[in-house]
């Protein structure tokens, strides 16, 4: 098992960023520089805190805060400041004025009516990289909806790519728009940091859920937008999996549970499963205008066996195919074991950050803060003369 990165070598090891997201999107993007090394200060309202502390998943808590937020939040510090007391203000400004990074979520104008907005933090800090996430941009006729991950993925055109053609929209099972958000704001970063580091300047780094929730669909939205009538792909009537891909693409049931099949010859599946009704459609140019005919036969012809008797046959001839695991099962493959995915943080078991640095696995040992847990110690350390900032 790959051993753990020493903090003092990881490559954001003394970078300070203060955040002051909130939910998912921005919290994810400073959980992931926090596990890379960078000092990350949570600024929180002193009343409840980030709005996360109170939003539980599957009613899991620990203490007085949900699960959840320890999940996004770990390694990071928590300083509580009313950001309209004025004093508390002046201290976060001179905060700002030592910092490399500042994060924010909240709807275009909010920080720019509290005083903090890009505009009035660039004057105290030149080189602050300045990175915020919205729902859906600073302008256009969206622009002040509430960001949340499962309207915009009924919004974005999404929900219409899961499933198969008779189904309703379904939607992703994950907040894959918060975040794929939260990684494109963090990638946003890590080149503006190394642009400071080159120039000294620092700069504003903006992502939207919608344009990430596109940026997940560049392959099916440039298709949409590349064909004459631009109207909606359709999605496969059986086994529906992807809305382009051809037959025999998809997740199909078995006996005792259910196989998946990626992109593979017609005529060597049915050679493989001796399925001579496949042999009409041996041509390729047939396997996608047909799809819904090829997926007809291999769906009657593979519930009639188990799963491992269709992986013993297929995978050892080179065929692109899986069986399809719940949790319990994955857990029980060893896989996750050989990527030391899982870490222990605070008593709670989670993830680690997928990245590893020369070999080593970022595990993240300090758990989420309590709400104001440092706000003392992050005061008190802010030089003298940055103390009195306006």
């Amino acid at each position: 098992m790959p051993n753990p990165a020493s903090h003092s070598s990881l490559p954001l090891a003394g970078v300070r960023v203060l955040d002051f997201s909130q939910f998912l999107a921005g919290p994810v993007c400073a959980m992931r520089l926090a596990d890379m090394g960078a000092e990350v200060i949570k600024v929180e309202r002193p009343e409840g805190g980030d709005l996360c502390r109170s939003l539980a998943v599957a009613d899991q808590w620990i203490g007085d805060d949900s699960l959840l937020f320890h999940t996004i939040n770990r390694g990071k510090k928590s300083l509580a400041a009313d950001l309209k007391d004025a004093g508390d203000l002046a201290q976060v400004k001179a905060l700002l004025a030592t910092a490399d990074v500042m994060i924010h979520n909240f709807r275009p104008g909010v920080m720019e009516r509290i005083g903090l907005g890009h505009a009035d933090v660039k004057p105290l800090n030149p080189r602050l990289i300045y990175g915020v996430v919205s729902g859906y941009g600073t302008s256009g006729p969206w622009r002040d909806l509430p960001g949340q991950d499962l309207l915009v993925q009924a919004r974005s055109g999404m929900a219409w790519l899961s499933g198969s053609q008779d189904d309703a929209p379904i939607p992703i099972g994950v907040s894959v728009t918060d975040i794929a958000a939260g990684m494109h704001l963090a990638q946003g970063i890590l080149a503006a940091l190394f642009r400071q580091a080159r120039t000294g300047a620092g700069g504003l780094v903006e992502v939207s859920l919608l344009a990430s929730a596109m940026d997940l669909q560049f392959e099916q939205f440039t298709s949409f937008l590349n064909t004459h009538d631009r109207a909606q792909p359709p999605r496969s009537a059986v086994s529906g999996a992807n809305v382009h891909a051809t037959a025999p693409y998809g997740i199909y049931a078995t006996s005792d549970g259910h196989i998946a099949i990626a992109m593979t010859p017609i005529a060597r599946l049915g050679d493989l499963l001796s399925l001579d009704r496949l042999a009409p459609y041996h041509d390729p140019d047939l396997a996608y205008r047909h799809r819904d005919q090829i997926k007809a036969i291999l769906r009657d012809h593979l519930v009639t066996g188990p799963t491992d008797r269709w992986i013993g046959l297929l995978e050892p001839a080179g065929i692109w195919c899986a069986k399809v695991l719940d949790y319990p099962a994955l857990m029980e493959s060893g896989a996750l074991d050989a990527l030391d995915v899982v870490q222990t943080v605070g008593g709670i078991a989670t993830t680690t950050c997928p990245i590893r640095f020369d070999g080593a696995v970022l595990h993240n040992p300090t758990a989420a803060p309590a709400l104001g847990a440092h706000t003392h110690a992050v005061l008190a350390a802010i030089p003298q003369s940055n103390s009195g900032a306006a």
